[in-house]
């Protein structure tokens, strides 16, 4: 009987231990995007304390202020315009897979463009202007094939337009000017309809591409 009792005692136990995780794997995408977020509140200086809600104690980053999730508590929004902060982007950022909108705009983040920001494929918005930005715009980003408004002004981005963002097909909006970028303008693809405003005040931009004639590094070295 005691033999018996100690089975079922154990059949128990892993039976209690597997419905355990069952519960915690619905969670595990989130608990990973929520400890992606809280690499980058830990990276940036917050005077106004808008991230004072991001507790990395809560099962998922979805009640967070500034933070939007889809029915499946994936991130899908980062909502941080205007916001006073300071410090710079991590690479952490590239695992949040189904964010569409990443609003950072107007604020006083410095370093670089993270190339991992390329592995958000649902990425329709990515607004990153008026910082301090510095550094070259990835080429990987040319991997965002959903992404419709790119906007990278007044930073002090340097190198040249990559080429690899002529292949998005659903790009509506590009704005890069007021950097230091170089090079010629990109007019393939949806650069065709990207009015010449839009890469004004970068002092080293020799003007539109002419294919097949101009180099694509032109003043770039």
């Amino acid at each position: 009987m005691l033999a018996m009792g100690v089975t079922e005692i154990t059949k128990i136990s892993l039976f209690t231990a597997t419905l355990s995780f069952l519960l915690l794997v619905p969670f595990s995408s989130s608990n990973s995007e929520g400890d992606a977020l809280y690499t980058l509140r830990r990276s940036l200086t917050d005077p106004d304390n808008v991230l004072q809600s991001w507790d990395p104690t809560l099962v998922n980053p979805c009640t967070w202020f500034h933070i939007t999730c889809d029915q499946d508590n994936r991130v899908t929004r980062l909502d941080l315009g205007n916001s006073n902060l300071s410090g710079h982007l991590v690479p952490e950022l590239g695992k949040l897979e189904r964010l569409q909108y990443l609003e950072l705009y107007r604020n006083n983040i410095q370093g670089t463009v993270p190339v991992e920001l390329g592995n958000l494929k649902s990425l329709i918005s990515l607004d990153l202007y008026n910082n301090n930005i510095s550094g070259i715009i990835p080429p990987a980003l040319g991997k965002l094939k959903s992404l419709v408004f790119f906007r990278l002004n007044d930073n002090h981005l340097t190198g040249p337009v990559p080429r690899e963002l002529a292949s998005i097909s659903s790009l509506k909006v590009v704005d890069v000017s007021n950097n230091n970028l170089c090079g010629t303008i990109p007019t393939s693809g949806p650069f065709e309809h990207i009015p010449s405003d839009n890469f004004e005040n970068n002092p080293r931009m020799e003007g539109p591409e002419l294919l097949g004639l101009a180099s694509y590094d032109t003043n770039c070295s």
